[in-house]
Order: C-alpha cells, then structure tokens, then sequence
C-alpha cells in the first residue's frame, strides 16, 4: 500500500507540511509506504488549455517542469492526502496551478480513478474557510474519479487545523486529531479496497 502525501503550500516547513507529514506518519505506523511532496519549491507552469497532451503527445505536457514526475508518483499510489493552506476560502495558487497541469491524468483513462482521497486544510481562525479548501480539493478529487475519504468522527470534511504562525497547528490538538483520523480512515479505505 502505497500513500503519497502532496503539500500545496508556497511555503516549506510550514503548517501545511506539518500536517501533511503528520498524515503520513499515521499511515507508515499503519504499514503503508509514504512518500512526500512539497510543491513550494518544484516548478509548476501554468495550463494553456493547449491540448497538445490530447491531440499530440500522448498525455503528456509540453511544458518542461517537474509536473509529469508528480503525476507519474500519483497514478503509482493507492491514495493520495492533499494538503493546503487557506487563501481567502480557497486553496492556494500554486496548488490550483498544479490541479490544472493535472489533466493528463484525467484524459489518459481516467488514471487515479479508484484512488482514495483525502484532503487537509490549515487556516487562521476555526471558521476560517478551511471548509471551502477542502470541498476545492474534494472537487478536484471527484474530477478525477478518486474516492473522496473523509476523517473518523471528528469533523467530516478531513483534516482541518488552525494556526496563523509556522509550527503554531502543533498546539491545536482537537486539529491534530482530525489530521490523524484522516490518514487511519484512508488507511481503513485502501484495506477494504484490495
């Protein structure tokens, strides 16, 4: 079983990354193979809407980045944890720009169809529209064909956490907790699904 984790966050070592990791942990204490993604520091162009991934290269992007080979580590995972900060209710840019490069996927037979899916979301007040970013990645997800996997009780959507400096989402147990229930129910999911 095979878990990858993708942080959408302009930052590293940030809040998105902490809770992302923390996912990931669960999921390797629970038998599964982790692998990280930080987005922050990859190179991510923007989608044209060319179709030269349709009509001319096979699925692939003609833009030269780091896209294909996360797209590549994605269809190899059995599910995929979404992690992002909140920016004004929604996710934040760079992780809309590397949802948009992810159409390739989707065109070459659906290939994280039956994938399951889990999302988080870091914001700075509890009702800070933490909500709306992971019903963006849910969308995404469902998009894509994915099983969309919420957490275990504690609050419906995923992860969702607060804090409004680095390090600060450690303090917010009842966060941590979502967070944590997330990865076991995607672990639960996978199990069911093989």
């Amino acid at each position: 079983m095979k878990i990858l984790g993708i942080s959408g966050s302009h930052r590293t070592n940030g809040n998105t990354e902490i809770l992302v990791k923390r996912a990931l942990d669960v999921c390797k204490n629970n038998g599964a193979e982790t692998e990280f993604i930080n987005l922050a520091n990859l190179r991510i162009g923007y989608c044209t809407d060319c179709n030269h991934c349709v009509k001319e290269n096979r699925f692939r992007c003609p833009i030269d980045d780091d896209v294909p080979e996360i797209l590549e580590k994605m269809a190899e995972a059995d599910a995929i944890i979404i992690g992002s900060p909140t920016y004004f209710a929604c996710i934040s840019g760079k992780l809309k720009a590397f949802f948009d490069r992810s159409l390739p996927l989707r065109r070459d037979n659906y290939r994280l169809s039956e994938k399951a899916g889990g999302a988080i979301a870091v914001g700075g007040s509890r009702n800070g529209g933490q909500e709306f970013v992971t019903m963006a990645i849910h969308n995404w997800m469902l998009l894509q064909e994915m099983i969309v996997v919420s957490d275990k009780k504690t609050a419906h959507f995923g992860g969702i956490a607060v804090s409004r400096k680095s390090g600060e989402v450690l303090n917010d147990e009842v966060g941590l907790q979502t967070v944590e229930n997330l990865a076991l129910k995607i672990i639960e999911t996978v199990k069911r699904m093989k």
